[in-house]
């Protein structure tokens, strides 16, 4: 029997990925932007609590899979020596203000493209369309600048990666693995605290199961594109969920397809909105939304431009740096994310005035 390819085999992976995210994603309600809302318009941190929870399953996979030497996590995105600290804050607020104003980051919009909400759609296709210029195209020029002149060289201070516990380690003396286990130990029991002191968290088994299985997705990624994946004449990026860029390569091989090449990233966006559709049929909430006014229109054509432009500055989106980068314990994720946070606040509170409340 011949052997598949690993891009056929990245291909099959993310989707599957995907598919299981569609669908727990529609099913639980799952949505980054959603949780900064509830916690900042209505006090409830339960959605914010399995976004925490998210990051904590992910950070315990990344780092078990680091730790026996199944991945190497520096050869993901998220962990070069070059701290793209500019990018990070800029790049995040301006995804964050924008997944607001579109309702939710591109990971909540594939739910609800496959739950036949076409405002969602639009959404999509500008953070596809938007991301990809920024990428390599007619932003792609500023992108570059900002990235090229503001990115700190951490092997000028003698550290020699973005890995939190690589940065304790060559400060501290510590021998690596100590400082990595142990920081990355310290982080996931400060968030486990966090999340089950919460007695209305602890009762509610949609948010638990949410926040266990997403993690367990992203980790299920860096297995894929880092075990899986490992090729000696043809590996994959090792990589994991992460939904603006692929976005953009996605409308590119939907144009390309006889000439392009299917990898993980494109696949998961297929694969999530087969699975939410797959769950919202089975749940009998399939309904097809369209826009209220052109106003709406506007505002969710703003939105997704943003996301895509924002997102690929910061590299990578609520799933992308919020859980997938933040797994692996890197300083620009960590910047990143907060940035995010911050911009999405920035944008609820704009939507506030707007609506007059």
């Amino acid at each position: 029997m011949e052997e598949l390819e690993v891009s056929t085999i990245m291909g099959i992976g993310g989707f599957v990925v995907g598919l299981l995210f569609g669908a727990l994603t529609h099913r639980t309600n799952f949505c980054t932007m959603g949780s900064i809302s509830d916690a900042v318009s209505f006090g409830d941190f339960r959605r914010a609590r399995a976004w925490l929870l998210a990051i904590a399953v992910s950070i315990v996979g990344a780092h078990t899979l680091q730790y026996t030497g199944m991945i190497d996590l520096t050869k993901s995105i998220y962990l070069g020596a070059g701290l793209n600290w500019l990018g990070a804050i800029l790049g995040g607020l301006v995804f964050g203000f924008g997944m607001v104003i579109a309702s939710g980051c591109p990971g909540r919009n594939l739910a609800r493209v496959g739950g036949g909400d076409l405002k969602a759609l639009v959404v999509l296709l500008f953070i596809g369309l938007f991301g990809y210029m920024a990428l390599r195209g007619l932003t792609a020029p500023v992108r570059s600048f900002i990235q090229n002149n503001s990115t700190f060289d951490l092997t000028a201070i003698n550290i020699s990666d973005q890995q939190l516990g690589t940065v304790i380690a060559d400060i501290s003396g510590l021998p690596q693995q100590t400082a990595q286990g142990g920081s990355a130990a310290l982080v996931v029991l400060a968030l486990l605290l966090f999340c089950f002191k919460n007695t209305e968290f602890r009762g509610s088994s949609p948010h638990i199961s949410a926040g266990v299985g997403i993690g367990l997705l992203v980790t299920a990624g860096w297995y894929i594109t880092g075990v899986v994946g490992a090729d000696e004449f043809e590996p994959a990026q090792l990589a994991s969920l992460t939904f603006v860029a692929p976005s953009g390569n996605g409308l590119q091989y939907l144009m390309t397809f006889t000439g392009a090449t299917i990898n993980f990233g494109i696949a998961t966006v297929a694969g999530a909105i087969l699975g939410a559709f797959a769950s919202a049929i089975a749940g009998g909430k399939f309904a097809l939304i369209s826009f209220y006014d052109k106003k709406d229109t506007a505002r969710h054509m703003i939105g997704g431009a943003m996301m895509g432009t924002g997102g690929v500055l910061a590299l990578g989106c609520t799933i992308g740096q919020g859980i997938t980068g933040i797994s692996t314990l890197g300083l620009g994720s960590a910047i990143a994310l907060v940035s995010i946070v911050v911009g999405g606040y920035a944008g609820i509170k704009h939507m506030e005035r707007a609506i007059g409340l």
